[in-house]
């Protein structure tokens, strides 16, 4: 079953290029964030979001040693070890060693991921220039029941 949801989460991820860049939005083909990608894809993989984000700022300007896009992810996501990830995995980067992590991606493989970022499109793109900047990584969880799998 973790092999048929990491396919559907990379063909979610996948049916999102194109969409344009929109700070904090989540709506396939119209507009969203890095954020909304992620939240897009588990409304339509795994049903409603656990969580809605709180309003946030273009550029994730959070105090000082504040770590919310982590954090969140540890609320509702399996947290794996940087070598782990594979194929439908959540991706987080940290533009800076001291900065906290404000970017997120979903993997398509261990090469690629897709992603959304100010100025584009969501694209899917090599991972290799972004592995520097990797900080951590999360799994999908299962749904209870095959039936809560879109």
């Amino acid at each position: 079953m973790r092999a048929r949801l990491s396919v559907a989460l990379v063909a979610e991820a996948r049916s999102w290029i194109g969409t344009p860049y929109c700070h904090a939005a989540s709506v396939k083909a119209v507009g969203c964030d890095c954020l909304g990608l992620v939240r897009g894809v588990w409304r339509a993989v795994l049903g409603a979001e656990p969580e809605v984000p709180t309003p946030y700022r273009a550029g994730w300007i959070d105090t000082p040693g504040e770590e919310r896009l982590r954090d969140a992810a540890r609320r509702h996501l399996l947290e794996l070890s940087l070598d782990e990830f594979d194929a439908g995995d959540v991706l987080l980067f940290r533009w800076r060693d001291h900065l906290p992590a404000k970017h997120i991606g979903i993997a398509t493989s261990k090469t690629q991921m897709v992603h959304a970022h100010e100025g584009a499109c969501v694209a899917e793109i090599a991972l290799a220039p972004w592995r520097r900047r990797l900080v951590h990584a999360f799994r999908f969880p299962m749904p209870q029941n095959e039936d809560e799998a879109r």
